[in-house]
């Protein structure tokens, strides 16, 4: 079985990416990276698909590195920046910089690499069973897959801080109440109401709101007043989209406007 399952053709519109390794809580290795990596990708590329669904196989999300692919051989310590390099920041950098927008679903745990690639995407739903841990100090190692620069920006410098040094397990409650997470779900309506939301999606002006995405991005790292020329710049590219004159004429003619993503 393939370590990521992508369909296409279940809901008009999404594609839903799925982690697949429920034996090891789809834990990552180098390979299942460039998977997932692939479909991002392969997302990005078909006009058709205008909205994005990870998911994970079994009873977790993803339970971050594969411990077993980064064990030492022959008492030797494989380079653990270059696994970062290799296997996480490609994932980080295909869900933040794809210009459609990415819904998750946390399914169960969500731990290490897991928890911060959850935080990455654009809208995440949680099921009530969900829990969320950044579990790197227990190893001596430090947040990664965008971890200290996310955490800190969604739930505030103390909460990140005791989060990543005592390894607090938060529970679906708490990861909404701290802003984590969009919704939290039943489990078993959690799918339904994760893929409500990207057919939702799928259906709007997905070029506005990619350049709102990319928006938020340059956000991150820039002063107001740089932000401001970016918003004036992107505003500029949606004023000149189909789905801007779409969006005007049903306006103007009191109908349902028809979006087509450019």
């Amino acid at each position: 079985m393939p370590d990521i399952l992508f369909d296409a053709s279940s809901t008009p519109g999404v594609a839903r990416i799925t982690l697949n390794r429920p034996d090891v809580l789809n834990s990552f290795t180098r390979s299942m990276s460039a998977e997932l990596c692939q479909a991002i990708a392969q997302a990005r590329a078909e006009p058709t698909l205008r909205a994005v669904l990870i998911t994970g196989n079994g009873r977790a999300f993803c339970a971050g590195q594969d411990l077993v692919e980064v064990a030492p051989v022959n008492g030797v310590q494989p380079d653990l920046g270059d696994v970062v390099r290799g296997t996480y920041n490609p994932i980080v950098r295909a869900i933040r910089t794809i210009e459609k927008p990415v819904v998750c679903a946390v399914n169960g745990t969500a731990a290490g690499a897991g928890a911060n690639i959850a935080l990455a995407c654009d809208i995440v739903f949680a099921s009530s069973a969900a829990t969320f841990i950044q579990s790197f100090a227990r190893i001596g190692l430090i947040p990664d897959s965008g971890g200290t620069f996310l955490l800190p920006r969604v739930v505030g410098l103390q909460r990140a801080a005791a989060m990543t040094m005592l390894c607090d397990k938060i529970d679906a409650a708490t990861a909404l109440a701290w802003g984590m997470v969009y919704q939290v779900c039943e489990p078993d309506a959690l799918i339904a109401a994760a893929l409500a939301a990207a057919s939702r999606l799928a259906t709007m002006p997905t070029y506005a709101i990619g350049l709102t995405k990319l928006a938020f991005n340059r956000s991150l790292g820039v002063d107001l007043g740089d932000q401001l020329d970016v918003e004036e710049r992107l505003q500029r590219e949606a004023g000149q989209s189909a789905d801007y004159a779409e969006g005007v004429t049903a306006f103007l003619e009191k109908r349902k406007p028809t979006f087509v993503g450019r």
